[in-house]
């Protein structure tokens, strides 16, 4: 039977997917195309790989790659290894103030990180950190999600499972890497390609923080690369984008499936 209401909404969501691959779309195009074809679309036009070739060797990719890796990787280890240790806390542990703790850790999802520019600098300077890959990366060490995530994880893995590893002599570090761990890897691939995600993107910080080559991110090389080496060369400014958001495509393309199941898995409880 036919639905006025259904084909509205269909017909509304096609029309936002759309405007929402435009952009993607035009970025592919150009990047793909002679800048003679940046305003105008013609399907015979010639296909060539030299605006790639041109926006890599007009700016230090490769260590804006490499920087945005080591940056990435050390802010999740950080946050699984400090994360890990206070879920289990909160999760398992009896301790004076924790349901205090725990409220100031929910604070903390509340607090927009660009309130704390001036205070985090100030800190950054004071231990000289300015202008360091550290620097990027300290102030995300710790993450209120991921310790609430791993924390409503931990709570559904039944206690007995650790009674029984405490009986047969496991430490506590033990019965975390042993039976909390393994138990919830959905949650960790989860909060891992959010975390990568959003740290791979991340732009404002880093601009404050960093000075020189050596300690910028992709995107804080991309903005300065389009602001000033190529100017209005769309077709290497944009052959330079996919660049950089490239990998974050393809791994998303590549685990899409794992992506949504590990959050279905992972649901708050």
């Amino acid at each position: 039977m036919f639905s006025w209401e259904r084909a509205l909404t269909t017909l509304a969501a096609w029309a936002l997917a759309l405007l929402w691959v435009l952009p993607l779309a035009y970025a592919v195009w150009t990047a793909f195309h002679p800048s003679e074809y940046e305003t105008r679309f013609d399907i015979l036009a010639p296909l060539t790989l030299s605006n790639f070739a041109d926006a890599w060797a007009q700016a230090p990719f490769a260590r804006y790659f490499l920087n945005t890796t080591i940056l990435v990787t050390m802010i999740l280890v950080g946050q699984i290894a400090l994360g890990t240790l206070a879920a289990y806390a909160f999760a398992r542990l009896d301790f004076r103030g924790k349901g205090i703790l725990f409220s100031l850790v929910l604070v903390q999802l509340m607090v927009m990180p660009d309130i704390l520019l001036v205070e985090n600098y100030k800190t950054m300077r004071d231990l000289g950190l300015v202008d360091t890959i550290l620097a990027i990366g300290l102030p995300y060490m710790a993450s209120g999600f991921g310790i609430f995530l791993l924390r409503q994880t931990f709570m559904t893995i039944p206690q007995e499972l650790d009674d029984a590893a405490r009986i047969e002599g496991t430490s506590i570090m033990g019965r975390i890497w042993r039976v909390y761990m393994p138990l919830a890897k959905p949650t960790y691939l989860a909060f891992g390609l959010v975390s990568v995600s959003a740290h791979w993107n991340n732009f404002l910080w880093p601009l404050i923080i960093t000075n020189s080559v050596e300690t910028r991110p992709l995107t804080v090389g991309l903005s300065i690369f389009a602001a000033t080496d190529s100017g209005i060369q769309w077709s290497i400014i944009n052959a330079a984008t996919l660049l950089t958001s490239g990998p974050l495509l393809l791994a998303f393309l590549l685990f899409q499936r794992q992506f949504v199941q590990s959050f279905m898995r992972a649901g708050i409880k």
